[in-house]
């Protein structure tokens, strides 16, 4: 029987397990999981309860394991996998050859794609530029969450995993197309700068980048009076013309909601967190505030 490996991290991780107990039990060979500090809910511990609970051999990443499969499943899985004489399949968070590298879904949400879903592709040296094996994908509405969104991927992810799986089963040989290169495109890496909203751009895709941002994540980020600030609701207002705009600072209250202008547009801060305490600082005591 050629049971399968799994190295998995988050929520997709976690109900591609869940989906795989429930219908292949018996082709799980190890789990191997990680820790995610960078995210509110990182799911690592219930993909180690349901492995505990299912007497699946479990691993965390940092302990010392071997992969004794011939398949090893990488999902949502931040590292380059060189496993001698295993079939590694990535499963990312794009339609490839577009959004390679890290925090696709994001940057899809970002651009507004109306259409997002996942790649299986064979493991290669360079990030994300192996073989494609299938792919399943979803439309979307706009405004939407992160979380939602996630929610919505993550069935693809169980999906593509089925349907793979079901290849397996049959002894069928896997196989991959090459991608067109000349497609490609790249998803660059976040870090703590790249939360913080620029209040130039347009209140549209400065509302999108909020949703996009928002949990599990820690949410987009602005200095108010001196302190960070995490935004993670936000509604968009109709524009009236201002004189001399300067983008930031708060036009007026709206039900002790701050409006802030944009580059175009305005925006209705709806929730406003303190970044340590994660204290609500609405209403803001100081009408004159800008954010920045």
């Amino acid at each position: 029987m050629n049971k399968i490996s799994f190295l998995i991290m988050g929520q997709k991780g976690y109900e591609v397990l869940k989906f795989m107990i429930q219908k292949h039990k018996n082709l799980i060979g190890t789990v191997v999981s990680a820790e995610d500090k960078s995210i509110q809910e990182d799911y690592y511990d219930e993909i180690k309860q349901l492995c505990v609970d299912n007497k699946i051999p479990f691993f965390n990443r940092k302990q010392e394991y071997s992969i004794q499969t011939k398949y090893a499943f990488a999902i949502a899985w931040r590292w380059l996998l060189f496993l001698e004489d295993v079939k590694v399949i990535i499963f990312h968070d794009s339609l490839l050859p577009k959004y390679r590298g890290f925090n696709p879904l994001v940057s899809c949400l970002l651009n507004e794609e109306k259409l997002i879903g996942v790649t299986a592709l064979f493991a290669s040296e360079k990030f994300d530029c192996g073989d494609i094996i299938d792919q399943k994908s979803i439309e979307i509405e706009y405004p939407i969450k992160l979380q939602k969104a996630i929610d919505k991927i993550a069935q693809c992810y169980v999906k593509l995993v089925d349907s793979i799986v079901a290849n397996i089963k049959q002894n069928k040989t896997i196989e991959g197309c090459s991608q067109n290169e000349k497609e490609a495109t790249y998803s660059v890496w976040r870090d703590i700068e790249d939360y913080r909203i620029d209040w130039s751009k347009d209140s549209n895709y400065i509302k999108r980048f909020i949703d996009a941002l928002g949990f599990p994540y820690n949410s987009a980020s602005s200095m108010v009076n001196g302190r960070l600030t995490r935004i993670s609701e936000a509604q968009i207002v109709e524009d009236v013309k201002i004189e001399n705009r300067y983008p930031g600072k708060v036009l007026y209250k709206e039900n002790n909601n701050p409006v802030v202008i944009c580059g175009t547009g305005l925006l209705k801060i709806v929730s406003l967190l303190d970044n340590e305490t994660r204290e609500e600082l609405l209403p803001l005591r100081k009408f004159r505030t800008r954010f920045n």
